[in-house]
């Protein structure tokens, strides 16, 4: 992961936006979906993931579904109506913090 100390801190919030998308996902979709999104910039671990997802699950953020494919169990995960909420406000942070970092990095000239 590129610059993974910038991306940390907003893996949660990542994690969140992509259910709020597309419902409900499992662990190995939701990096690939954010390969693809990101083009191969961003990369998230299962060691990254996982823990950040059994702690979303632990805040009662998100619920799991369990499912058989291919003679497999398959965890899926989904916002619960308490993870809906908390996604539109970290994503208003998140937002408000990128406007403020812009600022900082590419500050307007004045005259």
């Amino acid at each position: 992961m590129k610059n993974s100390q910038l991306y940390k801190g907003s893996l949660n919030t990542i994690i969140m936006k992509l259910l709020e998308e597309n419902g409900k996902m499992y662990g190995y979709e939701i990096t690939q979906k954010v390969k693809a999104i990101t083009q191969g910039e961003l990369v998230i671990t299962e060691g990254a993931l996982y823990p950040a997802l059994h702690k979303l699950e632990a805040e009662g953020i998100l619920d799991v579904e369990i499912e058989k494919v291919d003679n497999r169990l398959r965890k899926y995960y989904k916002l619960t109506e308490k993870g809906t909420t908390e996604t539109v406000n970290r994503l208003s942070e998140l937002e408000d913090f990128i406007r403020n970092m812009q600022s900082l990095v590419n500050p307007k000239l004045e005259f």
